[in-house]
């Protein structure tokens, strides 16, 4: 039914709370880097409306920090923009802390917990390679 594959693959040693928000925070960057993704807004029988959802299945896996580094870099080398949470941005409280820290590491010493991705299928599975089904 469609021809690419959104995947969030999260660092496997994190608490439940931090698989939550980070999750939460980079499916917005899928979300605002493919808008097309979004659907309409939802209505219950008695006329309530609500946000619309993706209109894509989302996948999330789990994968341990050398894994998230290959997926990372190989995300880079096939030029498909990703959304990335790092380890530091969880002491930070705002996006503009987030960013100020973000910048601070190059993928080569960045400590990735999470990254989001929408590409072609094939692409997708081939970047998220030795993560598995988040449980």
């Amino acid at each position: 039914m469609f021809d690419t594959k959104i995947a969030v693959v999260l660092r496997n040693n994190l608490a439940a709370w931090q698989k939550l928000n980070v999750t939460a925070f980079l499916i917005t960057g899928v979300a605002g880097g493919h808008p097309e993704i979004i659907g309409e807004p939802y209505r219950d029988r008695a006329g309530n409306i609500y946000n619309p959802l993706s209109i894509q299945p989302i996948i999330v896996l789990s994968a341990d920090e050398a894994t998230m580094s290959t997926i990372h870099r190989r995300a880079l080398e096939r030029d498909v923009t990703a959304s990335l949470f790092i380890e530091e941005m969880f002491a930070t409280g705002h996006d503009a802390a987030n960013r100020a820290v973000f910048a601070e590491y190059a993928p080569d010493d960045a400590k990735v917990v999470g990254i989001a991705l929408r590409a072609e299928k094939k692409i997708v599975d081939k970047v998220t390679k030795g993560a598995t089904m988040q449980h």
